[in-house]
């Protein structure tokens, strides 16, 4: 039997609301928000839960397989683990933090197995713990937050933050798509996991992921961190929207004339592919992969030859045309900045998990892929929601906050009709797409897209309310355009060729600029610079 303290108490609210009390709201309802929810449970909190779609079926993770960055505790292993990925990522990480998500990872990851994960083992018996199967994955982490006690509420994106009198974050409202009401949640402290922003790039699972959390913080007075490196494409098949990437490794890449791509099955392939397709179609072939290894790849990753099967493809012998599909801060490392170690942002009251915070302190400039986004789910959310309990014990039973909606952009009576959502998603898409203007950057073309998304901002910013129907829309596309603003306002104050970003105009690293950027701000965008985990403990030490 669930204990009823851990439940959010329903409170009375008018008639086209429902409203209730917790200690600690989580927004989001992935990885990271089920850790939060669970962790925040465990602390003795009344923890709520709001998302988008459904709590377990819902965001990347659910719709496919995914690695996990799990590593025994042997010193040596770990040393190997965490120097591998320090060139790629730009020397940006911090050593001390991708300590903890190791340790956390994989003390998390042996709990999945005491809950009943059902891992993999190998020939000798041993229990392999280094990916998961999204849906088994997310559908044990839905059982483990409803028996923790936590109130979930489907269908149920927030809209807008609350806060109190002095500016700390104190609970959310939303939308009951299914109730077709509204939701209000007053907490002592929020979670937000609701996951990067794609751009609605129609990548598997991640049609949900458009910002909305960034745009709701951001309201608040919340800052970001990295948010340049927010550029990752992925090889994707140009009839599918499976954006799994390992497999292209066994690939040829060819023309529509059939010669070879030059370079496209080069560690650095995917830049030539990018190239090569701003001239035309290009094509590939799974030609070299033998048949134990074809085996492996359908046992493995399933849903990878979901499109191929359904088009009748057979990849290993035929030719087929691929795309690159913009992942934007799902597969980058930019997100909400966090300034302490239980993942609190600048904004009391407010806590970032999973990729809706940045994971530069373990991938610095470069892509945390599958593995290391999963470990940073996993720990960061679990820090996140013991972090916001224990912000809510020390608030105490106070006397009740007087609370102010945060929300901006589509929810306020302006002087201007209501903008139309789809046309402003195709707006920044237009910015945010194309190859030359952001997988290979140069600060005249920064500029010039940067001109055109601060002119629909001013449009957007004076815009009336949207109605009932399109409100939901209206703030997804709101949150694209506030997101790519961040992005290429920080793509512009880093002048080198970083990790993933890259500047055709300045193509080299500078060792000046191991820093990191910060921005933020919505009327006005701003930037600065902080100095590198390594300059701050050295300056600690002295």
């Amino acid at each position: 039997m669930t204990s009823q303290r851990h439940r959010a108490e329903r409170v009375s609210a008018p008639p086209e609301s429902v409203e209730f009390d917790a200690d600690v709201l989580v927004l989001g309802g992935g990885p990271a928000g089920t850790w939060a929810a669970v962790s925040a449970a465990e602390r003795g909190a009344r923890v709520v839960l709001a998302d988008k779609g459904f709590c377990g079926t819902s965001g990347a993770t659910a719709a496919a397989g995914t690695g996990v960055w799990y590593v025994d505790p042997d010193p040596a292993f770990r040393e190997v683990a965490m120097a591998k990925r320090e060139k790629l990522g730009g020397q940006l990480q911090d050593r001390r933090w991708m300590a903890r998500v190791l340790d956390q990872t994989y003390q998390q990851s042996n709990r999945l197995a005491d809950w009943g994960y059902p891992y993999p083992s190998n020939n000798e018996g041993k229990s392999q713990r280094t990916s998961l199967q999204g849906p088994e994955y997310m559908r044990l982490m839905r059982k483990r937050t409803k028996q923790a006690g936590v109130t979930i509420l489907d269908h149920s994106p927030a809209l807008e933050l609350l806060v109190d009198d002095n500016g700390a974050v104190a609970g959310a409202s939303g939308l009951r798509r299914q109730k077709h009401d509204r939701w209000t949640v007053r907490a002592k402290a929020v979670v937000i996991a609701t996951g990067g922003c794609a751009f609605l790039s129609k990548t598997l699972g991640s049609n949900v992921l458009t910002g909305d959390g960034y745009l709701m913080a951001a309201e608040t007075g919340a800052e970001f961190s990295s948010m340049e490196f927010s550029n990752p494409y992925a090889i994707s098949p140009a009839f599918g929207s499976v954006t799994k990437t390992l497999f292209y490794g066994w690939a040829t890449f060819t023309y529509e004339d059939g010669s070879v791509v030059p370079g496209a099955a080069s560690k650095g392939g995917r830049s030539a592919i990018a190239r090569a397709l701003l001239e035309g179609a290009v094509y590939a072939r799974l030609d070299k992969a033998d048949h134990d290894v074809q085996r492996q790849m359908r046992a493995s990753q399933p849903n990878f030859f979901l499109p191929f099967d359904r088009t009748g493809v057979d990849p290993f012998s035929v030719r087929f045309p691929v795309t690159l599909r913009h992942e934007g801060t799902v597969r980058g490392t930019g997100g909400l900045r966090i300034v302490d170690d239980s993942c609190a942002t600048s904004v009391p009251g407010l806590y970032a998990a999973g990729d809706a915070a940045t994971r530069e302190l373990i991938c610095g400039g470069f892509t945390g892929g599958g593995s290391h986004n999963a470990a940073w789910a996993m720990s960061s959310g679990s820090w996140a929601g013991q972090g916001a309990a224990d912000y809510a014990k020390q608030l105490g039973t106070t006397v009740r906050r007087k609370l102010s909606s945060a929300g901006t952009v589509a929810l306020r009576n302006r002087s201007l009709r209501p903008f139309e959502p789809a046309a402003l998603a195709r707006a920044v898409q237009d910015e945010v797409f194309p190859y030359e203007l952001n997988y290979f950057r140069d600060g005249a073309r920064l500029d010039g897209a940067l001109a055109r998304l601060d002119a629909a901002w001013i449009g957007v910013s004076d815009a009336d309310a949207a109605n009932g129907a399109d409100v939901l829309r209206a703030r997804e596309s709101a949150a694209m355009l506030a997101t790519a603003r961040w992005m290429y306002r920080s793509a512009l104050a880093r002048q080198e060729t970083r990790g993933m970003h890259r500047r055709d105009d300045f193509p080299d690293q500078d060792i000046q600029q191991r820093h990191y950027v910060t921005t933020g701000g919505l009327n006005d965008v701003w930037t600065s610079v902080r100095p590198h985990a390594e300059a701050v403990y050295a300056e600690a030490a002295e």
